[in-house]
């Protein structure tokens, strides 16, 4: 019950921030439960950096934001070593990147060597500098956006790089109702600045643990294996789902069941957050003329429910 409290506690702030976009923001929030980095693509002016923000404060966890521009170095991420007269030797200077969540925003201006950077990082929490390996804070997040790749300026994120991300969303613009809101509110600036963090990062791992400890019958686990095979048999997509994406499906599909109060999952579950977290590792075949969120959802439909 008090996870529950927890959560609905989250959720509920976060909203007041970003309205009209709960689908969105608890597809966020299981992101994060899963333990996972998330990528917010769109249009500028949306309230990605909003969002992230707001996630960061309301998680109550240590964040640091780095805009990505073309000349930003691996080294302003990571941190240099500087000599110390006073010491008589190097001294280590911490980057961002020495953060619980780090914000990246629009990632994916930066040149591919400085988004290589984050590879490390994102995959085993640790960065190494100058031939020394060190480790980054318990728990660490990315949390990147990210510019539709048409706009001018933008490098496409490696396929690598794209596949560390749990899962990537999108908010798209908000209906009549909620730009009124947004028209007549409080600026959204100051809210973030004001958020209070609701989760501590002992509550946090808790949630996490109890995450892993959601149910997952056979049934489901065959139908998560259809849904992976159906990506890799050349009908819908030219390249199918690695073993790292089908865990993650699964990982996402039980904190989708913890936001529900449940501890099983089931394939509502699945389906829920399927294009959210598949999509952006995945190109659609040629002719089949549809993006690939748009080719994930005709492939749900046409793959059998267990």
């Amino acid at each position: 019950m008090q996870a529950q409290r927890e959560l609905a506690g989250l959720l509920d702030q976060l909203n007041t921030v970003i309205v009209g976009k709960s689908a969105q923001v608890r597809d966020c929030v299981a992101c994060l439960l899963a333990g996972g980095h998330l990528l917010i693509e769109d249009v500028p002016g949306v309230g990605k950096t909003t969002l992230a923000h707001a996630l960061a404060r309301s998680f109550g966890l240590q964040f640091s934001r780095v805009q990505f521009t073309a000349d930003l170095m691996p080294s302003d991420l990571s941190g240099v070593s500087v000599y110390d007269r006073g010491k008589e030797g190097f001294v280590f200077h911490p980057g961002p990147v020495f953060a619980q969540v780090l914000l990246a925003d629009e990632i994916n201006r930066a040149s591919p060597k400085t988004q290589s950077a984050l590879l490390e990082a994102m995959e085993e929490h640790q960065v190494s500098v100058e031939g020394e390996t060190r480790p980054l804070p318990d728990p660490f997040f990315v949390i990147a956006t990210q510019n539709p790749q048409d706009q001018l300026g933008t490098f496409p994120l490696p396929e690598s790089q794209l596949d560390r991300f749990l899962m990537r969303i999108s908010l798209g613009y908000p209906d009549r109702a909620a730009e009124r809101e947004l028209l007549r509110g409080q600026d959204r600036r100051q809210m973030v600045a004001s958020l209070r963090g609701t989760l501590s990062p002992a509550s946090l791992a808790a949630l996490q643990a109890q995450v892993q400890q959601v149910h997952v019958a056979d049934k489901l686990l065959d139908y998560v294996q259809d849904l992976v095979a159906a990506t890799r048999s050349g009908r819908w997509f030219l390249q199918g789902l690695s073993p790292r994406a089908s865990l993650a499906v699964l990982r996402v599909a039980k904190a989708q069941a913890l936001l529900d109060g449940r501890d099983y999952a089931g394939p509502d579950d699945v389906q829920a957050i399927l294009p959210q977290t598949i999509a952006h590792r995945l190109v659609p075949v040629g002719q089949a003329g549809r993006g690939p969120v748009e080719q994930v959802l005709a492939m749900l439909e046409a793959v059998p429910l267990p």
